[in-house]
């Protein structure tokens, strides 16, 4: 055969050749994508039904409590017991959880389900009993927080696993399917009752029960790099912390961005929790209240929608550190608003405090902990949230009677200053890795 021959067959088999590249590149794209999608939409359908529910126990909590007798005294018992009880069992539960032995994030999920599908049943076939209502409420609310930081690491122990999650667009979904919740459980309840809240979290229950039934995490499958950059682990597991103490001795500058988060948080759920009190001077009431809340959380999903694509420019450290600064921006801006408007500007400062707070920080315990480590860090991260509810249901309360919401609000700029800067402090500091 002649040189022009064979340059011409030559030439046809690297067409050939790279026509099949292309299209099994193509093939494998596409089946990523669907396999992606399959998993995401899933871990969003686990998150809208917790955020659901977490709507019908935690946002209308005083309302039903309220309904069923209870007094303003007697509520706030309850929620800071719960909420108490929450701090100390988040760490206890995780810690056996990071053992890796019987019990898994799955399991603890799905066995948080069944508890808060029963409670929640007795709680609408009990009408009157308030000393049993008070057991039951305290208990579904208490497993409920609890369950939201299990929730979060199981994302990434899928993601380890190599199913392909998209983390902050599930978690923004959630909070859309808060506020929709939030916004039509209020209305509802108008025509049927406080029974409502309950029907609707029994329904929620049951469909997040099915889904993390068949929600099996795969058993043999490679561990690829995630599209966030998550690590890859050693075959191995490392022995995790298994006590407080030895857990600050590991991780000191962890904990103290935990204290800072307190601070944080201690303001932005009184701000919440008293917002009717801060808006009834400024002219509003119950139907500007719901548009203010709506609206923080309606905003909270383009955040956190794009919140993995942004951690791989932008490192978690700076975003939490920004995240504080519009926690404190949000504080400014209430404390100095004169009408509704300005309220409305406070609350959209949500997309960029607490929206990049939450799924940030969660990618934050990932990559500075061991993976034997993780739940209980992200429990730890949780316990911050729960603990600022704490101290401003014991604090605020007084000091708006004391003082009025203005200065309930310089006190919590006070505190949120303080936050930031301990915040700061721990997550600009070098720190060295944690001793095995």
């Amino acid at each position: 055969m002649s040189l022009r021959v064979w340059g011409e067959f030559g030439v046809k088999c690297v067409r050939q050749g790279m026509r099949e590249i292309l299209v099994k590149k193509r093939d494998w794209k596409c089946e990523k994508m669907r396999d992606q999608k399959f998993w995401t939409l899933r871990y969003i359908l686990i998150n809208v039904t917790y955020f659901v529910v977490f709507s019908g126990i935690h946002a209308y909590a005083a309302v039903f409590l309220l309904e069923k007798g209870f007094s303003n005294t007697q509520i706030g018992v309850a929620l800071s017991l719960a909420n108490v009880l929450s701090v100390i069992c988040q760490p206890w539960i995780a810690g056996i959880i990071d053992q890796g032995k019987t019990l898994t994030n799955r399991n603890v999920s799905l066995a948080s389900t069944g508890i808060l599908f029963v409670g929640s049943l007795l709680l609408l076939w009990i009408p009157q009993g308030k000393a049993v209502i008070f057991l039951i409420f305290v208990l579904i609310y208490m497993i409920q927080m609890v369950y939201q930081p299990i929730l979060i690491a199981m994302n990434f122990e899928y993601r380890e696993a190599g199913c392909p999650i998209y983390f902050g667009l599930a978690r923004g979904l959630g909070s859309v399917g808060f506020a929709i919740a939030s916004f039509l459980m209020g209305r509802g309840m108008g025509v049927h009752g406080v029974s409502l809240l309950m029907k609707v979290d029994l329904v929620s229950l049951a469909l997040a029960f099915v889904i993390l039934f068949f929600f099996k995490k795969p058993e043999t499958q490679e561990n690829p790099r995630g599209e966030a950059g998550e690590r890859t682990r050693p075959e191995t597991r490392e022995e995790g912390k298994t006590n407080v103490f030895a857990f600050i001795r590991a991780y000191p500058y962890f904990m103290l961005f935990v204290a800072g988060a307190v601070c944080l948080f201690f303001t932005h759920n009184a701000i919440n929790d008293y917002m009717i009190q801060i808006i009834q001077p400024l002219g509003g009431g119950e139907k500007e209240m719901g548009y203010a809340v709506c609206l923080a959380a309606l905003l909270e999903l383009p955040t956190m929608a794009l919140v993995d694509r942004i951690i791989r420019k932008i490192s978690c450290r700076w975003l939490l550190l920004v995240s504080g600064v519009f926690f404190l921006i949000k504080t400014l801006l209430m404390l100095m608003a004169t009408n509704m408007i300005m309220v409305y500007l406070s609350q959209a400062m949500q997309m960029f405090a607490y929206a990049i707070f939450i799924p940030v920080s969660a990618y934050y315990v990932h990559e500075e902990m061991k993976e034997a480590d993780q739940v209980k860090g992200q429990a730890y991260v949780n316990c911050s949230l729960t603990l600022g509810g704490v101290f401003s249901g014991l604090f605020c309360g007084y000091l708006l009677d004391a003082g009025g919401p203005h200065k309930m609000l310089i006190e919590g700029l006070v505190v949120t200053v303080a936050g930031l800067v301990i915040a700061g402090f721990a997550l600009i500091k070098p720190r060295k890795k944690a001793q095995s």
